[in-house]
């Protein structure tokens, strides 16, 4: 992968099952080029569903498409990428998807989507990361939320760091106004 210091980049997390006429594949694809158009770098896991659609987004508005993909998956990364970065193992997988980020957003997924906002949000909590937004997209990570407060021990502060969004068009104004702008 080969990165501008002046990149400001925004990793994207969501399921790969979503089919390309879902609601979330077209609210991805939405939050990926509303991001490209003000300025940011798309990463990804590179494969399909969401991160397909953020992707694909993003390439449609010139923008420029990190995907960080798993050498043990069989399957092909998204043709919409401009950049790969092939990784052996999981957790450096998620290291690349997470260093360089200036904020994260989250859309509906499985279990390997909530361990990367676990894993995100956990690095801030703990203050490994500098403050930087983690926005969920949906109703459904409310609802998940709700239920890791009522049965976990998830604190107020640790909610702090969470912002929610109905849409595409929210989470990119929550992403351009807490991490700090875009270069021009």
């Amino acid at each position: 992968m080969i990165e501008n210091s002046d990149d400001k980049i925004v990793t994207i997390f969501g399921g790969s099952k979503c089919a390309s006429d879902s609601p979330e594949y077209k609210e991805a694809r939405d939050l990926g080029a509303r991001l490209a158009e003000a300025g940011y770098t798309i990463c990804t896991g590179g494969y399909l569903g969401i991160m397909e659609a953020a992707s694909r987004g993003a390439r449609e508005k010139g923008g420029r498409v990190f995907g960080i993909v798993m050498n043990q998956f069989k399957s092909e990364p998204n043709r919409y990428l401009t950049d790969k970065v092939a990784t052996d193992h999981f957790y450096d997988r998620l290291q690349r998807l997470i260093t360089r980020s200036v904020g994260f957003v989250a859309l509906r997924g499985g279990m390997g989507t909530v361990t990367e906002i676990s894993l995100v949000w956990n690095k801030l909590t703990t203050r490994v990361l500098e403050p930087r937004p983690l926005v969920l997209i949906g109703d459904c990570w409310k609802e998940v939320v709700a239920a890791w407060e009522k049965n976990l021990v998830v604190s107020k502060d640790d909610l702090s760091f969470l912002d929610f969004a109905d849409d595409a068009e929210q989470a990119c104004r929550i992403i351009m106004e807490k991490s700090g702008g875009v270069r021009v």
